[in-house]
């Protein structure tokens, strides 16, 4: 069996304003179920050790974390090597709760884009406001960029984490370099 590694094995650019980094191999279990049923809520924090994000928020610590993916979904962020072992503590807190656990782990890539003006690189490629007045930190949204459908949040200030499928990761990295690229910038609206 081979070892497991990234989709683009720890790509990085800097060479525009602002650097993309490949994130390294990253657990992400997908949990769907009834959000406000305490067995969903017992089974993402239990795994995950931080609180419950609210709707469009991201609550994460390093490479620990909860995504709210939709009404019916949160996105649970773990330490690649635990996958296993937490999906089995999740089912276990689940108990006969109707939910679906699932790895994902393998189908996703995950990228961090950051820098002063990060926002200005991501705003070119998605149909998002990304003023500060507007998405601020540990705000999470599901969009498309460019052609594909993505997902990211703000870590910090100056740092977003973005999540796209795996076969996509090549094209989703290759946009985000084009679009670092000084030249064509962008200008938000301050609040």
């Amino acid at each position: 069996m081979s070892d497991p590694v990234t989709a683009l094995n720890g790509v990085s650019s800097d060479s525009g304003i602002a650097t993309i980094t490949g994130v390294p191999l990253q657990g992400m279990i997908t949990l769907r179920g009834d959000l406000s049923a305490a067995a969903v809520k017992n089974a993402a924090t239990g795994v995950a050790a931080v609180d419950m994000p609210g709707q469009g928020e991201a609550n994460c610590v390093e490479n620990r974390g909860i995504c709210w993916m939709s009404p019916d979904e949160l996105l649970v962020l773990c330490p690649y090597e635990t996958v296993a072992a937490n999906i089995e503590k999740m089912q276990q807190t689940l108990g006969i709760q109707h939910a679906l656990v699932a790895n994902v782990s393998d189908a996703r890539a995950s990228f961090r884009l950051g820098g002063p003006r990060a926002r200005e690189v991501l705003a070119k490629l998605c149909p998002v406001d990304l003023s500060p007045g507007a998405f601020t930190p540990g705000m999470f949204r599901r969009t498309r960029m460019a052609q594909v459908p993505a997902a990211f949040w703000m870590r910090n200030a100056d740092t977003f984490q973005i999540i796209c499928f795996r076969s996509q990761a090549r094209y989703v990295f290759d946009l985000l370099k084009i679009s670092a690229q000084p030249g064509s910038e962008v200008h938000l609206y301050h609040a």
